[in-house]
């Protein structure tokens, strides 16, 4: 009986491995959105963080649209139990338009990994391996660097991330909207890091 007990179990605990593991196709009635689990204490909480410029501090010239338009290096850790990948979305809610101004989608990152500066425009990326780009405001694969309008003051750009308890079973080129309803359910944590930029 105890055998017949143990088999069961370990049987379970596969499944469980590669349900983990599995792709998803669109919202469960997992976690919402909405309401990320809390991390226990900052020490566990999941970060995003850049070499290029610190949380609230501005991006240098080399990463905007009058520089190289190079995407900064970024680096995330601590994602919570159980994630599988990440996403992440850069927009510009100051932009003077009803809705933010989209730089980045991207989908499929590794739960915990990095980003080197100057990521290319292609759909789908070798580095990190099996990352999918979505399109910016500009309907374009890629990052697209900050570039306020003159004498408009000083412009946020969020970089929010989302550790997912899946890979997205999703094609490339995902608008901010589409990602967001194709993560609906999925979102276990979320982090984010805020650079300023003004054009003068």
């Amino acid at each position: 009986m105890a055998n017949r007990a143990w088999t069961f179990m370990s049987a379970w605990g596969l499944a469980a491995l590669i349900l983990a593991g599995a792709s998803c196709r669109g919202p469960t009635a997992a976690t919402p959105a909405t309401t990320p689990a809390a991390p226990t204490s900052e020490d566990t909480q999941m970060k995003i963080a850049s070499t290029a410029f610190a949380d609230g501090q501005p991006i240098p010239a080399k990463y905007s649209g009058e520089g190289q338009n190079a995407s900064p290096p970024l680096s995330w850790s601590n994602p919570p139990p159980g994630a599988v990948s990440a996403a992440l979305i850069v927009d510009d809610p100051d932009a003077p338009r009803p809705q933010p101004w989209v730089h980045w989608v991207i989908y499929n990152l590794p739960p915990e990994g990095l980003l080197p500066e100057g990521v290319p425009g292609a759909a789908r990326l070798d580095d990190p391996a099996g990352a999918i780009q979505g399109v910016n405001t500009g309907n374009k694969a890629g990052y697209q660097g900050p570039y306020p309008p003159k004498g408009h003051g000083v412009h946020h750009y969020h970089f929010k991330l989302y550790a997912l308890d899946c890979r997205l079973d999703a094609k490339p080129g995902l608008t901010k909207d589409q990602l967001l309803k194709a993560m609906e359910g999925h979102i276990l944590a979320q982090a984010e890091l805020v650079g300023t930029y003004e054009r003068r």
